[in-house]
């Protein structure tokens, strides 16, 4: 299923969302967080900010993150499985750091399953480094968790954002 980068569109996650976004959240996640977890990050968290990714009117991919001062800390990034492994991962950390910076975010955080290599790989190609790790993080399992540490990429005079 090649998608064709130009139709992809990013934008503000909203309520009208959660069922894509419940979908790709099972598709995704050993331990999915519930409906009703992204319902609150969508109304009563003043540090959240999340998107979504669309193709063709479907919502393909999200990714979410909290704005503390000058830090954003990644929540959630994922893709629907049959639009995985080509680069649209990549083109949502994009948007994500963009955001942040539009935000003013100088630094992000994020926690990362110490098996999953795939997602560490794709951090490490947006500038995350290895900067500790959470013992038995991971209630299904008690994996460990990667903690990853950024600088983010700061927008040049005149850049926009759609936040």
């Amino acid at each position: 299923m090649g998608v064709v980068v130009e139709k992809l569109v990013f934008r503000k996650m909203t309520l009208d969302d959660l069922p894509s976004i419940m979908k790709i959240e099972q598709d995704s996640f050993a331990t999915p967080w519930t409906e009703e977890a992204f319902r609150n990050e969508l109304t009563n968290n003043m540090f959240a900010q999340y998107m979504v990714m669309e193709y063709e009117g479907e919502v393909i991919g999200y990714a979410g993150m909290w704005i503390i001062v000058d830090e954003a800390h990644i929540t959630n990034v994922a893709i629907l499985t049959p639009y995985r492994g080509q680069g649209l991962g990549k083109l949502l950390m994009a948007e994500l750091q963009r955001t942040a910076s539009f935000l003013g975010a100088v630094r992000m955080t994020l926690e990362v399953r110490a098996s999953n290599e795939i997602a560490q790989r794709l951090y490490r190609r947006y500038g995350f480094v290895n900067s500790g790790v959470r013992p038995g993080y991971y209630s299904d399992n008690q994996e460990d968790a990667i903690i990853m540490w950024a600088d983010v990429p700061q927008l040049e005079k005149g850049d926009e954002c759609d936040e």
